[in-house]
């Protein structure tokens, strides 16, 4: 079960009991594992656990994705775009998000307000995204682009606290 508690940002957060975080993390372990075979290793049924599963995502807690190499499945340039703001971060932060091109968007401390990876067909597309559209948006101060070599490790199996 889940409920709803505030962040000391006034954000609502969710409160996992111990039966959610163990689907959560089979879940995690691997995304395609049988909900007859959670319930045995959670202590449920499978009916009980597809509920679960249900409700985790429709409150926002998790998602069920399949994770793709961009490179091989016809993407030639992935970048990570630091990005200083004039005026409220949160307005450029949505309009990056409401963007095809870009597939995570965070706000930051430090030297970029907002940080936004962005996935393109080849070098020319990454240059068309930067010049036209990001950094024409309003409150746009400045970029830095840097360009993805090699991905070394990607994960999302961090557990649940």
């Amino acid at each position: 079960m889940t409920r709803r508690s505030k962040l000391g940002n006034g954000r609502d957060s969710a409160v996992l009991d111990a039966t959610s975080k163990a689907i959560i993390e089979q879940l995690q372990d691997d995304g395609r594992r049988p909900y007859a075979a959670i319930g045995k290793a959670v202590g449920l049924s499978e009916a009980a656990v597809r509920q679960r599963v249900q409700r985790l995502i429709d409150n926002g807690v998790m998602q069920i994705v399949a994770v793709t190499d961009p490179l091989e499945v016809g993407f030639a340039r992935q970048a990570m775009i630091g990005i200083q703001v004039e005026g409220p971060v949160g307005a450029v932060a949505d309009e990056l998000a409401g963007m095809a091109e870009i597939d995570y968007v965070v706000v930051t401390a430090g030297s970029f307000d907002v940080m936004a990876e962005v996935v393109c067909e080849s070098d020319e597309h990454l240059l068309e995204v930067l010049s036209t559209r990001i950094r024409t948006l309003p409150g746009v101060r400045s970029t830095e682009t840097f360009v993805y070599l090699h991905l070394r490790k990607q994960t999302y199996s961090w557990g649940v606290r």
